[in-house]
């Protein structure tokens, strides 16, 4: 079969062997949104912000810049190249076979065990309304339907997800603006506005020190998972020139403010160290102006916030999976697609070994969120180092004319390139030193040890020679 970088753009519907491009840019960047707006923000900030404090601000706003320059560089090659599979092509293209063997199905990894998360975290929101029904029940439920949405075209499965990360944007700009009415003008607190003083009141901005500021770095970075999903979309979009430069530059700023804009007034409000002791501070703030169903509206969007990173994952583990059948690494069947066009088996298979995480919905003690985030941060910060080696790669392989007349380039490279890389090492270095975060160090390595073992057991280096 032909490499995917050879196939045209706008391929024709009835093509058995081409994902279909169905996505529209309003699709792709609320995808990444949604991807990006998970249990990240409604369960892990809390935990972050007892690392840090309201120093956790200044984590998420450095940690967002980094990302914009990953980003910057998975579009720069995304445009220029824009295939299924995105940074495993271009892993193989400009580091060689080895490494887009093990950067595909390690991306696939870190997303199933962040479905695992996701779909745990249901089963968790749907006992606020039917508290005797056991969590398995709705971690299954959660992962046979959104199963299910993945095998629509790949235009209704966008539409649906545009509406899913539609409701938790609405949400947390809703509380957003009620924050800042209550900060401002006191709405909702008796007309007595908060102001901001309690960033600095309880502790100061920096309660725990550089050392708390530098553990919260992973449970930041888990945050910002997903956003690199607007690469694995590369090879299913119209217009990818058009539409992955506006989504990935959109896309930062709007998690940017997300993240930083709903803590800078969940702490202005509440002294952050009453965060998460007496509810969600989601829920705290719409009952304070007066909305009695509000632990109602906001079980509803967490929910559909899990559901609609879940559906993400299953989205992005399919194509990684058909991207790794196309090069013989993974069975020839998962390169199957669908009336629809999608990867049907691809889809399955990794459905298949998200049951896990029905079991263990089932089984699992409270720490296990910690050491799912860390071992999924452990694995994106491999995929990001990725993104930003190729970059640098490919860009060295051009002529100067060539870089030239690139159409969308990282800026100040290769500085912003590489103080990225020395960022994400650094990350890795703190997990070291929680012992929560610990277990990453060890699973991880170990996963990819497996994973060249098997390349070499598997004669794939002899098949790439």
């Amino acid at each position: 079969m032909a490499q995917l970088e050879s196939k045209k753009i706008a391929p024709q519907p009835n093509n058995s062997n081409e994902l279909h491009r169905g996505l529209e840019e309003r699709h792709i960047t609320l995808m990444s949104l949604g991807a990006a707006i998970g249990v990240g923000l409604f369960l892990g900030s809390a935990t972050a912000i007892k690392m840090a404090g309201p120093g956790i601000l200044l984590a998420y706003a450095v940690s967002g810049m980094v990302m914009f320059f990953i980003m910057r560089a998975l579009g720069e090659m995304a445009i220029e190249k824009p295939v299924a599979g995105s940074f495993s092509k271009y892993a193989r293209d400009y580091l060689g076979p080895l490494a887009g063997f093990i950067t595909g199905w390690n991306y696939w990894f870190l997303w199933v065990v962040t479905c695992m998360a996701e779909i745990t975290a249901v089963g968790v929101y749907m006992g606020f309304w039917y508290p005797d029904v056991p969590a398995w029940i709705w971690a299954l439920a959660a992962l046979v339907i959104m199963t299910t949405v993945n095998f629509l075209a790949v235009k209704a499965y966008g539409e649906l997800e545009f509406w899913f990360a539609l409701i938790k944007i609405v949400a947390i700009l809703s509380m957003i603006v009620i924050g800042v009415l209550m900060i401002a003008f006191g709405i909702g607190n008796g007309g007595i506005a908060t102001g901001i003083s309690n960033l600095w009141e309880n502790g100061g901005f920096f309660p725990n020190g550089a050392k708390g500021l530098l553990l919260s770095l992973q449970m930041v970075m888990f945050a910002y998972l997903g956003i690199e999903l607007i690469g694995v979309t590369a090879g299913e979009v119209k217009n990818p020139e058009k539409s992955l430069s506006r989504a990935i530059d959109s896309v930062f700023w709007r998690i940017l403010i997300f993240y930083v804009g709903a803590l800078f007034v969940i702490m202005s409000i509440y002294p952050w160290t009453e965060i998460g002791t007496q509810g969600s501070p989601f829920v705290l703030t719409f009952e304070k102006v007066g909305i009695p169903a509000a632990a109602g509206i906001i079980n509803f969007v967490v929910l559909t916030a899990a559901l609609s990173s879940c559906n993400s994952g299953i989205f992005s583990t399919g194509r990684m999976l058909f991207n790794l059948a196309e090069h013989g690494e993974a069975p020839a069947s998962y390169q199957t697609l669908t009336r629809n066009g999608v990867p049907g088996k691809a889809i399955i298979a990794s459905a298949g070994v998200l049951l896990i995480g029905v079991l263990l919905n089932y089984l699992v003690p409270a720490k296990v969120f910690t050491w799912v985030t860390s071992i999924a941060t452990f694995g994106a910060i491999w995929t990001w180092a990725v993104i930003l080696l190729s970059q640098i790669r490919y860009r060295k392989s051009l002529s100067p004319q060539q870089q030239q007349g690139l159409k969308y380039k990282v800026p100040l490279f290769p500085f912003t390139s590489y103080i990225s890389l020395a960022f994400l090492a650094g990350v890795i270095v703190v997990m070291g030193f929680s012992t929560d975060t610990r277990i990453a160090l060890i699973v991880g390595p170990l996963w990819l040890l497996s994973l060249t073992v098997v390349y070499y057991a598997k004669g794939f280096h002899r098949k790439n020679a």
